[in-house]
């Protein structure tokens, strides 16, 4: 079989003692906010409930605290709620906290996971005010006394977004993808419309954290490595947990001598241990992401997290009938399809004239 695989003991060896330590001291603080957990679902005093939930908010942000020092030390992991000016950090709060309740359904969780990558797109590419302008001018529906036209002034960005390529690993990054590429259309004075690059790639959900296996099928993924030569590669993936996807297929490409530009990998919510191995993994690549959660429990998953974010954006598949990427476009429905359209004709090329 075609297939390349990474193992969890390769993704830790990037890891420095330090590293090591801060993942440990946040594993520590974890346990102590599980203890937290258990008392506040059992207790039936209004006294113990209230004084256990201020616990839970001083351990919420010493944890937030210490994050925030150790993203300090690398330049390369950016986290919106730590960056941007204090006013901003509500509107990202609210937008995590609706994320991850149970009771948003699943258009609704779409309309976040849209604002969310919005946000994202505006703290990579920083859209300065004293930067260069280009100008749009658009026709309008007013057409008395004559037809309209507005002149509106946008960030000269060309340099940074007319050199990217989508690198989708698949099913629950494909949406934020989209959305990524429709930012940088937006953006861009040419309408650039971004390439894609399709990887199938899954971790072995059998396996626990410390052991886990990551599997790149080359047979069911869709690229070709020269057009990934030189480029500045978007990976959008809504939850990096363990960072062993984007690195198994970062380190597929080098092996196979593609020499991006940069790498830069866009996460709704990321772990502290995620941030932290792709950064050690891989040299030239920068993670934006919107919100940091501290650790991962047995299964690989972030906690608190917000659960399956390719099921939520998706639907779940049936077990013995997983949906192609074809048909997962098609159950997007009408208003995704018109409001990505460009982006769609993309990836439907690519996978359908056989690039791979």
């Amino acid at each position: 079989m075609n297939k390349i695989i990474l193992k969890a003991q390769d993704l830790d060896g990037f890891l420095t003692e330090t590293d090591k330590q801060n993942i440990a001291d946040m594993d520590a603080l974890y346990r102590q906010v599980l203890l937290s957990f258990s008392i506040l679902s059992t207790t039936q005093s209004a006294t113990e409930k209230a004084k256990e939930e201020q616990n839970l908010i001083a351990l919420y942000n010493e944890m937030g605290k210490r994050m925030q020092d150790i993203c300090k030390d690398e330049p390369r992991i950016h986290v919106y709620s730590f960056l941007t000016p204090q006013e901003s950090h509500p509107e990202a709060s609210r937008l995590i906290a609706k994320l991850r309740d149970v009771r948003t359904g699943g258009q609704e969780f779409v309309y976040y996971i849209q604002r969310a990558y919005e946000m994202l797109f505006k703290l990579a590419y920083a859209l300065p005010q004293a930067a260069s302008k280009n100008y749009l001018i658009v026709k309008t529906p007013v057409t008395i006394p004559v037809q309209n036209y507005a002149v509106h002034k946008i960030p000269n960005i060309d340099d940074k977004i007319e050199n990217t390529v989508m690198c989708v690993m698949l099913r629950g990054a494909l949406l934020p993808s989209m959305i990524m590429s429709k930012e940088i259309q937006e953006y861009s004075s040419h309408g650039y419309v971004t390439p894609f690059a399709l990887f199938k790639i899954k971790r072995d959900e059998s396996r626990h954290e410390n052991d886990m296996e990551y599997i790149l099928d080359l047979e069911k993924s869709y690229f070709k490595l020269e057009s990934l030569n030189d480029k500045d590669l978007i990976f959008a993936d809504p939850m990096n947990a363990t960072g062993g996807s984007l690195v198994t297929v970062v380190k597929y490409l080098l092996d196979q001598g593609v020499r991006p530009r940069s790498v830069q990998f866009f996460n709704v919510i990321s772990a502290l241990k995620g941030a932290l191995r792709v950064v050690r993994a891989l040299e030239n690549c920068k993670v934006y992401t919107l919100w940091m959660d501290p650790v991962l429990n047995e299964m690989a998953y972030i906690l608190p997290g917000l659960g399956d974010a390719g099921d939520r954006i998706n639907g779940k598949d049936r077990e013995d009938q997983p949906r192609n990427i074809i048909q997962l476009i098609a159950d997007y429905g009408s208003n995704i399809a018109n409001l990505y359209r460009s982006q769609l004709r993309e990836i439907e090329d690519t996978v359908l004239g056989g690039d791979r």
